[in-house]
C-alpha cells in the first residue's frame, strides 16, 4: 500500500488519480475552502486540512501518518501562476514563489518513500541555479533521492487537452524514471479529442443546465456575444467576425486570437486555465451549440469522472478545475510509481532468498 498526502491539493485532480491506481489517500492540504468542500465531498474516507502550509509543522502533519501500513508518497503542486509566461519577468515579490521552499521541510522532516512534483514548465526556467526548484532538488540530492525530471505534454498520457506540465518523481528506494508517453502519432493509441469526452452530454442553452449530470451547467452570455458565437463556426474565432461584432480592443490587433474561439471536435482541447468556462477568456466556445462549455465539460476536459462533483459558485468551480491536475496525467504517473515499488520489492525478496 502506499500512503499519499496532496499537498496544494485544490480539489483533488492529483488526489483522483492516484486513489484511481490503488493507493490510500491519507489526507489533502490546501487552503481554498471551496475546494476543500469539493475535495471532502469526493474523498470521505480522507482528512482535508484547511491549512496554510506556511504556518502548519511536520509534526502537526505526522500525526496522521502514525502506524500507516506501507510506504508513503507526497504529492505537491503549488500555485502555479507565478511561473508562468505571463508572471515570468515579475520581480520576487509573489509569496506564491516561496510555496515550494515551504514544501521542503515536510519532505527533509517526514522522509517520505516517493514524491510528486507537478508545475508549469516556467518554474524550471526560473532562476535555474538558485530559485525554488534548484533549491528542491538540492534538498532531494542531500537527502539521497534519486528522481527523474521532465517536461511533457499531457495530451501524450490520454489528456484530451494540450497542456505542458513539469513532473517530477523522486524515490528514496532506487532510481526511477517519468512514465513514456502512452498516446500520440507513434504510439498504439490516438491523443484524445474534445469530443471524445463532451460529446454524448445533453445539449443545454447558455444560462442553462442538465441536472442528470452533476455540474452540467453553462455560464450566461450577453444577447451581443450570443449574436458573437453564433457567427462563429466550427473551430473558428473571433477573426470570423462581421466587422458590426468585433471589439474595439481587438481593431488591428493580432494577438489573443483564442479568445471568443470554439473548440475543435477532433482535437485536444487549448490549455484550460481559471476561467475556463468563460467565452471570452480562450478557446472556451462549445464546438456546436452557442455558448461556452460547462462546468462539466470543463471537468471532463480535466479527465475527471462525472461522479466527481463540484461545489462553490461558477467561478469557484472554474478556477478549481482549472488548476487541478488532470486525473489522468495524475493516474499515469501514480501507475509508475506502483511500478516501480513492485520492482524494487521483487528485487529486495530476490536477495533475500538467496
Amino acid at each position: 500500500m502506499i500512503n499519499v498526502v496532496d499537498f496544494f491539493c485544490g480539489c483533488g485532480g492529483t488526489s483522483a488519480g492516484l486513489r484511481q491506481v490503488g493507493m490510500n489517500i491519507v489526507a489533502g492540504i490546501d487552503n481554498d475552502s471551496d475546494a476543500g468542500k469539493t475535495y471532502a465531498a469526493n474523498f470521505p474516507d480522507s482528512t482535508f486540512l484547511l491549512k496554510d502550509i506556511r504556518n502548519f509543522s511536520p509534526s502537526e502533519l505526522g500525526e496522521f501518518l502514525v502506524d500507516l501500513p506501507g510506504r508513503l508518497l507526497f504529492a505537491a503542486c503549488a500555485p502555479c501562476q507565478p511561473f508562468t509566461k505571463q508572471h515570468t519577468q515579475k520581480k520576487e515579490g509573489d509569496a506564491r514563489r516561496e510555496l515550494l521552499d515551504h514544501f521542503h521541510k515536510f519532505v527533509d522532516e517526514l522522509n517520505p518513500d516517493y514524491v510528486l512534483l507537478e508545475n508549469v514548465p516556467g518554474l524550471q526556467r526560473i532562476a535555474r541555479n538558485e530559485g525554488p526548484l534548484a533549491r528542491f532538488l538540492a534538498l532531494l540530492g542531500t537527502r539521497e533521492y534519486s528522481f527523474d525530471l521532465k517536461v511533457i505534454s499531457s495530451q501524450d498520457y490520454g489528456v484530451p487537452q494540450m497542456r505542458k506540465r513539469l513532473v517530477l518523481i523522486a524515490s528514496r528506494l532506487g532510481a526511477i524514471a517519468v512514465p513514456a508517453p502512452t498516446h500520440g502519432v507513434t504510439q498504439k493509441k490516438p491523443h484524445s479529442t474534445v469530443w471524445d469526452w463532451i460529446g454524448d452530454l445533453p445539449a443545454i442553452r447558455a444560462g442553462e443546465s442538465d441536472d442528470t449530470i452533476p455540474n452540467h451547467r453553462a455560464s450566461n452570455l450577453s444577447e451581443l456575444n450570443k449574436t458573437r458565437i453564433q457567427n462563429t463556426p466550427v473551430n473558428g474565432g473571433r477573426k470570423d467576425w462581421p466587422t458590426d461584432l468585433t471589439l474595439r480592443c481587438h481593431e488591428g490587433h493580432s494577438g489573443h486570437s483564442d479568445v471568443y474561439g470554439r473548440m475543435a471536435k477532433d482535437r485536444p482541447a487549448s490549455a484550460l486555465s481559471t476561467r475556463c468556462i468563460s467565452l471570452s477568456n480562450g478557446r472556451y466556445g462549445h464546438p456546436t451549440q452557442d455558448r461556452a462549455i460547462s462546468v462539466r465539460e470543463a471537468a471532463r476536459l480535466q479527465t475527471f469522472p462525472d461522479t466527481f462533483q463540484f461545489f462553490g459558485s461558477m467561478n469557484s468551480m472554474a478556477r478549481q478545475i482549472g488548476n487541478a491536475v488532470p486525473v489522468k496525467l495524475a493516474e499515469a504517473m501514480g501507475r509508475a510509481v506502483n511500478d516501480h515499488l513492485a520492482k524494487v520489492s521483487t528485487s529486495a525478496s530476490s536477495v533475500t532468498n538467496g
